[in-house]
């Protein structure tokens, strides 16, 4: 047996005893706060196991923890994680990833009202990689009975619609190798759709991202400064481009820079900046999250390590200071 399988096999009753004497148990309790209040948990192993686990390894946990307690964990947390930093960061990173970002889809197109967040709605479409996008589109049908594009369609009506359903189209044609050859040509093809006439050929634009998945878009846009020395996106600024070019800027941007589309995020005043740092911290903390702190870094001077202890610590909520704790551990992980 693989020792970090048997250490799992060793550690994962321990975490499972954490988390039922979090959530599980219910007593004693701070009204929904997931935190006991008679010092029954040690606070440090808590923020450990948040921040060194990996999803295959929660994915072991929540079956153990059923084993063992007859319960979903997740069913538990997500029942207090609206209001709740500490259950929010704790369900985000226990759930599988691409159940995660299906949900987080789902909740930006219904999940406020009349209105789409537009924002979060980009930020998984745009930054995921084609493979990964097809199977938050899977999880999405499976878990809502229900098809993204179809609701994408539905809900959006400005002029993100079509370049999102592209986007969305796009990963349909996920996997194979990168062909530099033809990113050239879908350069200049685009280069062409911007410049050649007194407007912009937006249906050429749309059918080429379409027809490309997330490496094979990369790859264009890098040819696209090779060959004519600028970003894409500043072409994009010309008035001749109108709403299309700012909209299509945004989602270029995200896709070809997701560290510094994330760091914007990060500096927007926003009503949701608790639930935008978590979310961030915790779906990009094995990915990209150190380029983001310096990207961050880069244009406020300050660290996300910084940021997070602005928002969260505070020596009156022992859960905010845990939350603080994990996500500055997320961030600084080796």
């Amino acid at each position: 047996m693989e020792w970090w399988l048997l250490q799992l096999l060793v550690d994962s009753p321990m975490d499972c005893s954490i988390i039922n004497i979090c959530g599980g148990t219910r007593e004693p309790m701070e009204s929904d706060n997931l935190i006991p209040c008679n010092g029954a948990i040690n606070y440090e192993r808590l923020v450990e196991m948040f921040v060194y686990r990996n999803s295959h390894e929660f994915k072991f946990i929540c079956q153990t923890y059923s084993a063992l307690y007859g319960q979903n964990v997740l069913h538990v947390i997500s029942n207090i994680q609206r209001n709740n930093p500490f259950a929010r960061a704790a369900y985000l990173r226990m759930i599988e990833p691409r159940e995660r970002d299906a949900e987080i889809v789902r909740n930006s197109l219904f999940g406020n009202g009349s209105s789409v967040n537009l924002n979060t709605l980009i930020e998984i479409a745009c930054s995921r990689p084609s493979s990964e996008l097809q199977c938050i589109k899977q999880a999405y049908r499976s878990r809502y009975n229900s098809d993204l594009e179809q609701d994408v369609t539905t809900e959006i009506n400005s002029g993100f619609k079509e370049i999102l359903m592209a986007v969305l189209k796009s990963c349909r044609n996920y996997g194979g190798k990168v062909d530099m050859s033809m990113a050239m040509c879908d350069a200049k093809t685009l280069y062409e759709a911007v410049e050649s006439g007194r407007s912009v050929d937006q249906k050429t634009i749309i059918s080429l991202i379409s027809q490309r998945n997330s490496g094979q878009v990369k790859a264009i846009l890098l040819s696209c400064k090779q060959l004519y020395g600028n970003e894409f996106s500043k072409s994009m600024k010309q008035s001749k481009c109108g709403q299309f070019g700012k909209e299509l800027r945004i989602v270029i941007r995200c896709i070809q820079n997701p560290e510094r589309f994330f760091a914007k995020q990060l500096r927007m005043k926003s009503a949701d900046a608790r639930e935008i740092l978590i979310r961030i911290v915790i779906t990009r903390s094995e990915i990209d999250i150190k380029d983001i702190n310096r990207a961050f870094a880069t244009k406020t001077g300050s660290s996300l390590e910084n940021l997070v202890r602005r928002e969260f610590n505070n020596n009156k909520d022992k859960a905010n200071d845990i939350v603080a704790g994990i996500l500055v551990g997320l961030v600084n992980r080796n």
